[in-house]
């Protein structure tokens, strides 16, 4: 398997240098070079696998030979032998045709987990082959950077540094990160929006001496990586409803859309999946999107659902990409003007053709707190709030009789208590081994939305001895 950029212009390369690369040289997004296709037999064939068992089959051709089948197939069981549910992604029945996958089982109480428990592994396993090590940056809108930090941390491999807006994640979200007091992990506040952190990512990978000094490289979904992981749940859940031989639909609560795209990734590989539904909040670029062709930068809200609090999309760039028929070179220019200018028309026909399998819709504070607490009588499941987008979506969607729909619930209600009591009249509580969480010592570096600043902050802290760094 060959991985390509979005932007035409970068090396062609294999898995594991994918894997340790993240953001393309060029600024664009690897993809495959061409979807591996999954037969109906052997979809058939994975529906009595376990869960670790059905996610190595799915990533297996990705891979493609870069990591051993024996070493693969271990680390997909391990990352999952110690979630909290032994289904590890179950599905609830809400309604005739109405479903919700339960994704917050993991070790930090989002999906996030999903895909982080075994890229932590995978790093892990190829940094020791390669004898390197790694510096991880990435910015989190609130779950990304909890997961990633529990993946990575202790890990003699890698640095990490993680980027949130101050003052714009839950205390939950936040405390998650800021208690981990490993010494290769490292916590920044920028003061700014989730967009404002995303930029100052970027511009680290797009400084090439700085990337190859430090050896740069990231977890979240700009990882390729991270959105193969994924596509495991929606096969899953895709054949525990009777695929191949019945079509499935799926409702996202998105920001940065990879999680939605891993779906598409799904359905790529031959998954019968009869639409895709978009959930979004009140930073709405992606309904707006989907329903006039046009992407335009907004200003970013603060809402109930600080993870979805996005004005720009990283990874539709990659659905961008077959939109404009593989030719990195147009969208290269597409995506310059869409910065520059802070708008980007795909015009009449790609618009159309992403219509057929995408639809959006968007939802404000009061009435993503209206849905929690309508969902709550009505079927006595408790929703945190961007499930409680996801359900909404998928019941504004409409359903048939034949398709069901299965809505993502991307996080714990407990991750959100503040805004659920405020729903629901009842506090959500934490397991019981993260009881002490509001008590753990903090620790966090506040720093302005300079890149430079940022830039001297990780310089200052790596270069510890140990091995050569990657040249990602």
């Amino acid at each position: 398997m060959r991985y390509v950029s979005t932007r035409g212009e970068a090396p062609v390369l294999a898995f594991d240098d994918v894997l340790l690369t993240g953001l393309a040289r060029d600024g664009g997004l690897y993809v495959p070079e061409s979807w591996p296709q999954v037969g109906a037999d052997e979809w058939r064939a994975m529906r009595a696998l376990s869960y670790g068992e059905l996610a190595y089959r799915v990533i297996r051709p990705f891979v493609a030979g870069r990591v051993d089948d024996q070493t693969l197939a271990r680390l997909a069981r391990e990352a999952y032998a110690g979630f909290g549910h032994q289904a590890v992604a179950p599905l609830k029945q809400l309604d005739h045709g109405l479903w919700l996958m339960e994704l917050f089982h993991g070790p930090t109480l989002a999906f996030k987990d999903m895909a982080m428990q075994l890229l932590g592994r995978l790093f892990d396993h190829v940094l020791a082959q390669r004898g390197q090590r790694i510096t991880i940056a990435g910015a989190t809108s609130g779950d990304t950077g909890s997961a990633a930090i529990e993946a990575c941390r202790d890990r003699a491999s890698i640095e990490i540094f993680m980027l949130h807006p101050h003052g714009r994640v839950s205390e939950v979200q936040r405390r998650q990160m800021t208690t981990v007091l490993s010494p290769n992990v490292h916590n920044i506040a920028i003061d700014g929006s989730f967009d404002d952190c995303q930029d100052l990512v970027k511009g680290l990978f797009n400084d090439l001496p700085f990337r190859d000094e430090v050896g740069l490289s990231a977890v979240n979904s700009i990882n390729w990586a991270r959105i193969m992981i994924q596509i495991a749940y929606y096969a899953h859940a895709a054949l525990s409803l009777g695929a191949p031989e019945r079509k499935v639909s799926f409702a996202v609560p998105t920001g940065n859309f990879g999680n939605i795209y891993a779906a598409y990734a799904a359905r790529a590989m031959g998954l019968p999946i009869e639409r895709l539904i978009v959930g979004s909040n009140s930073n709405d670029i992606l309904t707006r999107f989907f329903g006039s062709g046009e992407m335009k930068i907004g200003t970013v809200h603060p809402t109930l659902s600080p993870s979805m609090d996005i004005q720009v999309s990283s990874n539709a760039e990659r659905l961008l990409f077959d939109l404009y028929d593989r030719d990195g070179a147009a969208l290269a220019k597409a995506m310059h003007g869409f910065r520059k200018d802070g708008r980007l028309d795909v015009g009449r026909d790609r618009l159309e053709r992403a219509r057929r399998l995408f639809s959006a819709t968007r939802y404000d504070d009061a009435e993503t707190t209206e849905i929690i607490r309508r969902e709550y009588a009505a079927t006595g499941e408790i929703l945190d709030p961007h499930s409680a987008i996801g359900v909404a979506a998928a019941r504004a969607a409409g359903r048939t009789d034949d398709t069901p729909v299965v809505a993502l619930g991307t996080a714990h209600p407990a991750k959100f208590p503040d805004a659920v009591e405020k729903a629901v009249g009842k506090r959500p509580a934490l397991p019981d081994r993260m009881k002490d969480l509001y008590t753990r010592e903090e620790r966090c570096m506040r720093l302005p939305n300079d890149l430079g600043a940022l830039r001297a902050f990780i310089q200052a802290r790596v270069g510890a001895p140990g091995g050569k760094r990657s040249a990602a």
